[in-house]
């Protein structure tokens, strides 16, 4: 069983997420998609970032429909903030009977360098890469560890919808309707959080 890990924040999930993990699961040799909920990435700051058990929930709405979408919490019990390294030698430990792999924008490689123990991801996983807006060059192209895939330029941002929701503006179609549902009526991002 191939697993594809998509990392994120999911602050909120939405519809570009969704769609990368659709073309994964159906353009590759992954099986599944396993969305991986970072309760704290260590190159970004921590404003505005909803408690992970909502963004768990919001992701859990988001595929419920998808038998090959899962959702992930392994993350939540581990030391913050979450490196990418220790989370895949941990889920792989617990789940020998899995091959897992990375799946990741393009922008990332360009900071991939930065990423602990980056060499050893590499060494021991495959990378599904998928092309994002404004990709600069990079020293990974050819590196026999990446997969480049063919997908959708997206560039639904979740710092936008965050905005058009503090600013009362409809978030239609840019996040699936049941998590558009919950967001408002458990009052998500209404307002900056601490």
């Amino acid at each position: 069983m191939k697993i594809g890990l998509f990392f994120g924040s999911f602050n909120p999930i939405h519809t570009g997420h969704l769609i990368i993990g659709n073309v994964m699961v159906s353009t590759t040799d992954l099986n599944k998609i396993w969305f991986v909920v970072s309760p704290q990435n260590p190159l970004k700051k921590n404003d505005n970032l909803l408690h992970e058990f909502d963004r768990m929930d919001l992701v859990d709405s988001a595929i419920a429909d998808n038998h090959l979408f899962n959702s992930c919490d392994l993350e939540f019990q581990m030391p913050k903030p979450s490196y990418t390294i220790d989370t895949l030698t941990y889920i792989s430990e617990k789940y020998k009977d899995k091959e897992f792999s990375v799946i990741i924008g393009e922008d990332n490689l360009f900071h991939f360098k930065k990423w602990k123990n980056h060499d050893q991801i590499l060494e021991r996983y495959k990378l599904y890469v998928y092309p994002r807006p404004n990709s600069k060059a990079h020293e990974f192209a050819d590196h026999p560890s990446m997969k480049f895939i063919d997908a959708p330029v997206l560039n639904i941002s979740a710092t936008f919808i965050r905005k058009c929701i503090q600013q009362n503006q409809s978030i239609q179609y840019m996040v699936p309707e049941r998590v558009a549902q919950l967001i408002k009526s458990k009052g998500f991002y209404l307002t900056r959080q601490s």
